[in-house]
């Protein structure tokens, strides 16, 4: 299982997660970025450090980008995936926020041939759930569940086409795990089909503010 890394903390606020991520930075499938909703207006030099480190350590780096749900101007969109790469040499986008629907998939396959052309490595769509047939062969990855814990257990269901995916390209991403429950989360995500995963402790309004407590699994693997 390969795990993908959100942390949306500043380096500044909890330089000890970012210290643990760096030392762990091999057992991730990928970390994704995130200074401002996105880049940010300027490079953030606490994160330009980080980023060094999780580079030099081996980490695959996606930068943070927000779609808005496919209302956002592609070009401001292209130009935030731009500062990424030239700010912080991030080797691929984490688009939220994306589409879901089979009208938004023209809109969206455009976007991401956009990106292709203009040199983008590994691109990861997050609809948070099972978007129409066709978003998956889009992205190298696609993340088909966000959500917490208590739904992942009670209420998910997987379409046929989803279920056809090889697993290294579906990704769910789980908060508010009990801690103790952290394994279990892993080994239901490969259960239903997802090679990659995110399951963290915390609870909103930014879940994603703590690392995942699977980073300190032994058999850990990126992707």
């Amino acid at each position: 299982m390969s795990l993908l890394i959100p942390l949306y903390v500043h380096p500044a606020q909890d330089p000890g997660a970012w210290h643990r991520l760096i030392t762990a930075a091999a057992r991730t499938y990928a970390v994704v970025l995130n200074p401002a909703s996105g880049p940010g207006a300027a490079p953030d030099p606490a994160y330009t450090a980080a980023a060094r480190a999780l580079r030099t350590a081996g980490a695959r780096l996606l930068g943070y980008v927000d779609t808005d749900y496919g209302t956002r101007d592609r070009a401001a969109i292209t130009e935030d995936v731009r500062r990424h790469r030239l700010w912080y040499r991030t080797d691929g986008c984490f688009l939220d926020r994306v589409t879901a629907t089979a009208e938004g998939l023209p809109d969206c396959r455009r976007l991401v041939r956009e990106l292709r052309r203009l040199g983008t490595g590994g691109v990861v769509l997050n609809p948070g759930v099972h978007p129409a047939p066709g978003y998956a062969r889009l992205a190298d990855l696609t993340v088909t569940f966000e959500g917490h814990w208590s739904t992942y257990v009670s209420a998910f269901t997987r379409p046929s086409w989803a279920a056809r995916q090889p697993p290294d390209r579906i990704c769910h991403l789980v908060y508010g795990v009990p801690a103790a429950l952290v394994p279990l989360a892993v080994r239901t995500a490969r259960e239903r089909g997802a090679g990659v995963c995110g399951p963290v402790t915390g609870e909103g309004p930014n879940p994603w503010a703590g690392l995942s407590p699977a980073l300190e699994f032994s058999d850990g693997v990126r992707g």
